[in-house]
């Protein structure tokens, strides 16, 4: 008798069936690093349209092509200018290693661009090979240091971030070293669960007052960001302008997290094409795109990313996973060590235990000094410089002597999807799902 092969159900694949009897042996939920590993919509789902008759492109190298930007020009009394577009999206010491942050502040110092602290604090190294770095003020408040504060050159409130809106963040215990304990005023190796709203305020209303009080600090010269998880987009940055920001930072569903939910990670927030274009508007409608800067954040890879979320309207990008991956997380060369935990290269996600082969997500002393920061820092470097030469290529094709010269008029959707989302036309047509009279 011939039988047909088995056939695993898209419900309860084998993912799911691994996941029920993990939990039902446990009785606990899964925690995890890294961001959203679903498929979903992202920057593949759209095309350039590059120069030909119609438009005019520009001559390979030899053109111009401007990348730098400019943040904080609302009020700040010294707005932070970058030559690249890519920033280093906030990571912490304790998520991270020593090593691991001074390596970020190398490679974002040699390409002129800007790093962030992350919670718990500013380091001697970050500080130290950081030539910009930005600040940030989170509802935990670990680190906290005025004086700090007036040594950053830019200060980012955190509300959210897209791998968890409306979460609090986690360190667990294995991370809290004793000068991680130090730094955050908590007791060594416990967990450590951070709140998942300001205690400062309740509103928006309260919030203008936050910012002013940070002003008044830092005497009016740093740019303030509000950093927000990709929820209701348009509404989060019409406050965040009405509260007094001189630049918002909205990330996506893909963007990465220390350590959170699982569930949390796959289920809550919006794709980070999806987030772009209502940010846009808000800014729009309020007469402040441009003035107002906006970062976007959450799976940029490449440099074609760059240049569509520039064309959809940001004016600059962060990037935290693949600069991790730049210093050399994920690297085939420690395939052995990671299946010694259980995964494989490309897959390793359990940074909240912090046993990273890479030296990277880690406290441990003997795994962090894995990691030569002046050869990783290089690497990034190196990343960065390939993101800039991408993103003006194409930039070129299209005829723009500045990359934020780029529009939305210079993209296609290859789903319908991709089309609502970025408001462009799905491609081979002028029809953009969800736009009234079309």
């Amino acid at each position: 008798m011939t039988r047909t092969p088995p056939r695993f159900s898209a419900t309860f694949d084998p993912h799911v069936i691994a996941e029920i009897h993990r939990a039902a042996a446990t009785g606990i939920y899964d925690i995890r690093g890294a961001g959203a590993k679903r498929k979903l919509p992202h920057f593949d789902d759209l095309l350039f349209l590059g120069a030909s008759i119609s438009r005019y492109p520009l001559e390979g190298y030899r053109e111009r092509c401007a990348t730098d930007v400019t943040l904080g020009t609302r009020f700040a009394r010294k707005p932070i200018r970058l030559k690249t577009p890519v920033t280093i999206a906030g990571m912490s010491f304790g998520a991270l290693s020593g090593a691991a942050k001074e390596a970020l502040g190398r490679g974002a110092s040699a390409m002129g661009t800007s790093t962030t602290t992350g919670d718990g604090g500013m380091t001697p190294e970050e500080r130290g090979h950081s030539d910009i770095l930005v600040y940030q003020v989170l509802p935990s408040r670990y680190g906290m240091n005025p004086d700090d504060l007036r040594r950053a050159d830019a200060i980012e409130i955190v509300i959210g971030q897209g791998a968890k809106p409306g979460g609090g963040g986690m360190l667990l215990g294995q991370k809290i070293s004793p000068r991680v304990a130090e730094m955050r005023r908590l007791p060594e190796e416990i967990d450590q669960r951070s709140a998942c709203r300001h205690p400062d305020w309740t509103g928006p209303d309260d919030l203008e007052i936050k910012i002013e009080e940070l002003r008044e600090i830092t005497d009016w010269e740093k740019p303030i960001y509000v950093k927000i998880g990709g929820s209701r987009p348009y509404y989060d940055t019409a406050l965040a302008v009405k509260a007094g920001a001189d630049v918002v930072v909205i990330d996506g569903m893909q963007g990465g997290t220390a350590a959170t939910q699982e569930v949390f990670i796959e289920h809550v927030g919006l794709p980070t094409l999806a987030v772009i274009r209502p940010a846009v508007q808000a800014l729009q409608e309020l007469g402040m795109h441009r003035k107002v800067q906006l970062i976007v954040s959450g799976g940029i890879r490449t440099g074609a990313d760059v240049a569509k979320a520039l064309a959809l309207g940001a004016d600059a990008v962060a990037i935290g996973t693949a600069a991790l991956i730049a210093l050399g997380d994920q690297d085939p060369a420690l395939e052995a060590d990671y299946q010694a935990l259980g995964s494989t290269a490309g897959a390793y996600d359990d940074w909240h235990e912090g046993r990273d082969p890479a030296g990277i997500t880690t406290q441990d002393p003997h795994l962090a000094a894995r990691l030569d920061p002046v050869k990783a820092g290089r690497r990034l470097a190196n990343y960065l410089a390939v993101l800039t030469l991408e993103a003006q290529t194409i930039a070129r094709a299209c005829g723009k002597s500045r990359l934020h010269n780029l529009e939305p008029e210079d993209l296609v959707a290859l789903t319908i999807e991709a089309a609502a989302m970025a408001g462009v036309p799905l491609a081979g047509t002028d029809w953009i799902p969800g736009r009234a009279g079309t």
